[in-house]
């Protein structure tokens, strides 16, 4: 059991009486709002990497201008350098504004303990002003995000649990690299740790201990307002590499309203890239890269739970995180989300790319690709309606691009991914059946309609009555016995009748083609996608279906393109396709990484290679228990790999737990053998691959 810590419940308590604690001095709220109107604005000049305690020196840190900032240091207590690197702003400025002149070697502020948190209102924190940086270079071609040259990370060997706390309205991040906070001993695990941190004053460091009043505790009337964070790089470094210890999460908005979180990288983290809890209404998430998240925790790129009205997605990459892009859970407040990439999600279960609860939520022209979920899945529990998804594309997904769930399925895996192709209802108490008020997906009236004159084909169907139906050019099946397949290409749309009749024209599509279609009721919301149909010859021929090109799992171009060249022939590779464990452990010995180090040579040398990491135990213990040990084997080795440059989008994690044993014997030895990840490799060059079987990393339990 952990060590409660009373310095820290001892704010939560301060908090909830109505005092504010800033570095030392402690003022009633009325106190603060005025010693914040009269406050002097100043620009400040960080120009030391050091994290010394607070005292006159030659060198202003950014300890001490964030102590200037929020009122805690007065100026007379510096020496004449760092005064010198303090100048007064026209009194009309909002407020202060920190800056950066640090040594080009030394732009890593190594923090030895937390930073106060920011109650300056409108405080600039700009690391955008370093000699050296270029906001004209972006990581990625996809988005407009410079590296960023000043980082702020924790000293070796010290636990700390927020980069950046935010506490006060129109407080602006820019231009930093944050990474590393985190806490694994000290602090109690229900923290809320983040290299971003925003929430009212004395935000509560352990949601465990709330006072009796919890009022004062979730107080959404003194949420900061709009904060901005804007080409930061939060949970990854300047290099670009995953650090050696990796954030608890990227920004977490607690309580805050109005923030605006625009062209950030944001990756590596051990949960979510971005989270809510009380209050996050009106926030802004604009053209961010939110990749790689949630590898050892919290799966999703975004999750959303609290008051996330008028909250907005819009314009960001969501790629490689283990869970779904977007999650919602039992929020409050309607969303949009549009205009996104949405891609290569779901690296270890079955989530859905955008998961939604609640009603009046808007999905509108995001890009939705490779999911082993499906598209956009809905709950019914709690109810969800009018949630409108539509004229958005669908590619290579293994579940519906729309599912809507039915009432009786709560199930932990319906809360992931979805529960596949409702029947149609009809019955009085229809509405109530499956989200979205269970409005019925389209039937069309043939499962193939042929094409008569060129480049024109006519079709009809039915839907629930006055409603729109979108028409969608399909790619591909999601199994080969089952007439349905991903909404690739939007067509035209449609309106039916007070019967449910529908019947179009469309000329833009050629024989061999295959449509579906969904119908949206402002009432109800979108529905599943229909049963699939075929555009053929007059005499019902059509050419066989051909299966959709593989795709190299990219989540963003770099600058610079490097072309891999096509394989005439056969390539023959020797790699181990194996590692094995000790007992009831998941860690990588010395033997074990050494092997690792060899396959991420391999997948260094051939990026067109993905691999999937199938998790085995040996057979002592319960099914449940051995498939989590088996899924925490697989990403211990997919978290190795990355850390050895190998891209997670690259690298799918499964466990199968104790059912395929290596070896049909009860010995020690045997269950050494069971005790492995397997690693399967695929090329989309068709490279011949030779497999080794390697048994030098075997540990057996007693030696």
């Amino acid at each position: 059991m952990r060590k409660l810590n009373i310095r820290k419940v001892s704010t939560v308590l301060i908090a909830s009486i109505g005092l504010i604690v800033v570095e030392g001095m402690t003022f009633g709220r009325n106190d603060f709002a005025i010693a914040e109107t009269s406050r002097p604005n100043y620009q400040i000049t960080v120009n030391s990497d050091r994290d010394d305690e607070i005292q006159p020196n030659n060198e202003m840190t950014l300890r001490e201008a964030m102590a200037i900032a929020n009122g805690s240091l007065s100026i007379d207590r510096l020496s004449e350098s760092e005064r010198a690197q303090i100048k007064p702003l026209a009194a009309n400025a909002k407020g202060s504004r920190i800056i950066f002149n640090l040594l080009p070697n030394r732009t890593t502020i190594e923090l030895r303990r937390s930073l106060p948190d920011i109650s300056s209102q409108n405080l600039i924190i700009d690391g955008t002003t370093q000699a050296g940086y270029d906001s004209q270079k972006s990581f990625a071609q996809e988005l407009a995000i410079p590296q960023p040259i000043v980082a702020i990370a924790p000293a070796k060997g010290v636990e700390i649990l927020r980069g950046l706390t935010i506490v006060a309205d129109g407080v602006t991040i820019k231009g930093l690299s944050l990474y590393g906070f985190n806490a694994i001993e000290s602090v109690p695990t229900t923290t809320p740790a983040a290299d971003i941190f925003i929430s009212h004053q004395a935000p509560p460091p352990d949601a465990t201990q709330q006072p009796a009043n919890s009022a004062p505790f979730y107080d959404s009337n003194r949420a900061p307002q709009g904060v901005n964070l804007e080409a930061n790089w939060l949970g990854i470094p300047p290099t670009g590499d995953i650090p050696k210890r990796t954030s608890s999460f990227g920004v977490y908005l607690f309580n805050s309203s109005d923030a605006v979180i625009r062209h950030n990288r944001i990756a590596y983290h051990e949960g979510s890239g971005i989270v809510t809890s009380v209050k996050a209404t009106g926030t802004q998430i604009i053209e961010n890269a939110i990749t790689n998240n949630g590898f050892d925790g919290m799966p999703h790129g975004i999750y959303l739970e609290g008051e996330v009205a008028n909250l907005r997605i819009k314009g960001n990459t969501l790629c490689a995180n283990d869970g779904s892009g977007v999650y919602l859970f039992k929020p409050t407040g309607a969303i949009a989300i549009e205009d996104n990439r949405i891609l290569f999600n779901d690296r270890s279960t079955s989530y859905a790319a955008i998961y939604l609860m609640g009603n009046d939520h808007r999905v509108t022209n995001n890009e939705i690709r490779h999911q082993n979920g499906s598209g956009v899945a809905i709950a019914a529990f709690p109810k969800s309606d009018r949630n409108l998804i539509r004229r958005n594309t669908f590619t290579a997904l293994k579940g519906l691009s729309i599912d809507l769930i039915s009432q009786r399925h709560i199930s932990d895996r319906d809360f992931m991914t979805g529960d596949g192709i409702n029947l149609p209802r009809d019955s009085h108490f229809r509405r109530v059946d499956t989200a979205n008020g269970a409005i019925n997906a389209p039937i069309f009236l043939a499962t193939a309609f042929p094409m008569f004159s060129p480049n024109q084909v006519n079709i009809d169907g039915t839907a629930d009555a006055e409603t729109e139906v979108d028409i969608y050019r399909v790619t591909g099946k999601i199994d080969s016995n089952l007439p349905y397949g991903a909404l690739s290409e939007y067509l035209t749309t449609v309106k039916t009748d007070v019967n449910g009749r529908f019947g179009t024209s469309l000329k833009n599509v050629q024989v061999g083609d295959t449509i579906s279609a969904i119908a949206t009721d402002p009432q109800y919301g979108t529905s599943e996608p229909a049963f699939n149909a075929r555009i053929v010859n007059p005499d019902l021929s059509a050419p066989p279906l051909s299966p959709p090109p593989a795709t190299i799992p990219v989540c963003t171009t770099p600058p610079q393109v490097v072309q891999v060249p096509p394989s005439p022939d056969p390539i023959v590779l020797s790699v181990p396709r194996q590692i094995h464990f000790a007992l009831d452990r998941a860690e990588i010995s010395p033997t074990s990484a050494k092997v690792l180090d060899r396959i991420a040579d391999v997948l260094k040398q051939y990026p067109t290679i993905v691999i999937t990491l199938t998790g085995h135990t040996d057979p002592r213990a319960s099914d449940a228990y051995n498939v989590e040990l088996g899924f925490r084997r697989s990403r211990s080795v997919r978290n190795y790999l990355m850390r050895r440059g190998i891209a997670s989008e690259r690298m799918t994690v499964r466990s199968l737990g104790e059912t395929q044993l290596a070896s049909q014997g009860n010995q020690i030895t045997d269950y050494a053998r069971d005790r492995r990840v397997e690693i399967y490799f695929k090329d989309y060059r068709d490279i011949e691959i030779i497999f080794e079987t390697q048994e030098e990393d075997l540990q057996i339990e007693g030696r």
